[in-house]
């Protein structure tokens, strides 16, 4: 068949693979805890955000199941149209009792979310200050809002107080991740709230890798910090182990998205089980003592380890990077891991900046201490190869 998209695709696909950078999907086989088959081979999982091993926890798996003898498989259509049911309003509760927040309004992923909030929130004439290393879903919604952008280098809060200083903007906004997604630090949340209160400006910090993991509750670092943004985004599809997402704020705000934010008004909504299924999450997170801490006994055993062996590493969040260099580094540490029966991705650009390509371990509380020693022992192996450097 004749294509000309096909022969742009093909082209770039070459270029692709010549600078190191292609990817390919995987199919996954039925994972047993953090283990789980690809072409036959069993490999412990650290590429998953599922921090707290719920997506198979046999609590949140009934209520789904539950969930689908009550209300089937999908629901049929966006919120505004018939899509909104008692289960959705039950999360949206339970969340905000979480969140301790006025209200809550589910997204159906943190992508779709950031998006939905960027454009209903600002517009032209607007003004958003974003941090460099944002994910780039909040980078898009950005650009989509096509209000003006100001792109801050991480984590420096005298540039974004520098970037609120200048122009006259109709309405004035601070986009920050929590946690960053590849290097797995936290945002200097405390400072941005206070620069944001004497700029006139709202705050929005994107909670998705420190829902779950950070905070007294564990609703993410805003609860550690003590900081109370004007909208917080957190996810369902990491620490709580579904998928979807859901914006946190004052019930204005929440109304003005149910009438703006496209990626709500205009998607089929999450399917009602699932919110059943995320109810138990939240309850499980909340009240099973045992989760977070072991979370965090295993984040501090491999980051020690890592200082063992003399790799840096700090015990910030459940994402621990090994910074490499070259997509190629990368490639090979990775492949040599999985030869050792682990599943550590190679995160590269675009995903990265360039020269920072890098192994990306991704802790979970279902992680047992003898898989943890078995990725440090394989380490100190691609070390003496070579392939891992301090």
């Amino acid at each position: 068949m004749s294509s000309v998209a096909a022969a742009w695709a093909r082209g770039e696909l070459v270029e692709l693979g010549r600078r190191g950078l292609l990817r390919t999907l995987e199919p996954l086989g039925s994972p047993q805890g953090p283990v789980v088959r690809i072409g036959g081979q069993s490999l412990v999982n650290f590429s998953s955000n599922d921090y707290l091993g719920l997506a198979a926890d046999p609590r949140v798996v009934r209520a789904f199941a539950a969930g689908l003898e009550r209300w089937g498989v999908g629901a049929g259509a966006s919120r505004l149209v018939v899509g909104d049911t008692e289960a959705h309003r039950r999360l949206e509760a339970r969340l905000a009792a979480l969140e301790a927040t006025e209200a809550v309004l589910l997204f159906n992923g943190g992508y779709p979310a950031n998006l939905g909030l960027l454009q209903a929130l600002v517009g032209r004439g607007d003004l958003v200050v974003s941090d460099a290393l944002n994910h780039a879903s909040l980078v898009d919604g950005c650009r989509l809002s096509r209000a003006e952008v100001a792109v801050v280098p991480h984590g420096d809060v005298d540039g974004f107080a520098r970037a609120l200083s200048g122009g006259t903007f109709r309405r004035k906004l601070v986009v920050t991740d929590a946690v960053f997604s590849m290097d797995g630090d936290p945002a200097p949340l405390a400072a941005l709230a206070e620069v944001c209160t004497g700029a006139g400006a709202a705050l929005l910090v994107d909670e998705a890798h420190a829902t779950g993991v950070l905070g007294a509750r564990g609703s993410g670092l805003c609860e550690a910090t003590g900081v109370r943004p004007d909208v917080r985004m957190g996810t369902l599809g990491k620490a709580l182990g579904g998928f979807g997402a859901y914006a946190a704020t004052t019930r204005a705000v929440a109304d003005l998205l149910v009438n703006r934010a496209r990626s709500v008004v205009f998607s089929t909504t999450l399917p009602p089980a699932l919110c059943e299924a995320m109810v138990v999450a939240v309850d499980v997170l909340e009240h099973d003592p045992e989760l977070r801490p072991r979370l965090w006994r295993n984040i501090h055993r491999l980051v020690d380890g890592l200082r063992q062996l003399g790799i840096a590493a700090q015990p910030r969040s459940a994402i621990v990077p090994l910074v490499l260099g070259t997509p190629e580094r990368a490639l090979r540490a990775s492949a040599f891991l999985r030869e050792r029966g682990l599943l550590v991705k190679p995160i590269r650009p675009p995903t990265v900046p360039e020269g920072t390509s890098r192994l990306r371990f991704a802790l979970s509380a279902a992680h047992t201490e003898a898989q943890i020693d078995r990725a440090l022992q394989s380490l100190e192996e691609a070390r003496a190869h070579g392939l891992v450097t301090a």
